[in-house]
C-alpha cells in the first residue's frame, strides 16, 4: 500500500497531466489533418490506459499500480 501522502502527491500529478492531455486532445479533435487525428488517437489510448490502472480506485492504490502510474507521468506527451 502506498503512502498517504505520497498517493495524494500522485493523484495530483496525474490529474494535472490528465487535464492537459484532455485539452490537447480537444484542440487536436478540431484539427482536420490526418496527423492531428492520428496523435489525438495516440492522447486518447493513453489516457484509456490511465482509466484502466485507475479502475480500482485511489483508496486501494498498490505499489505496482504505482509504478505504472509513475512510468504514465515520465511518458513524454
Amino acid at each position: 500500500m502506498v503512502d498517504v501522502s505520497q498517493k495524494n502527491e500522485l493523484r495530483d500529478r496525474i490529474e494535472a497531466k490528465r487535464k492537459r492531455l484532455e485539452a490537447k486532445v480537444s484542440e487536436l479533435k478540431a484539427d482536420a489533418r490526418r496527423s492531428s487525428r492520428e496523435e489525438s488517437a495516440k492522447l486518447e489510448a493513453r489516457l484509456d490506459a490511465l482509466a484502466d490502472d485507475l479502475k480500482e480506485g485511489w483508496e486501494d492504490l498498490s505499489e505496482a499500480v504505482a509504478g505504472k502510474l509513475n512510468a504514465w507521468l515520465k511518458n513524454d506527451d
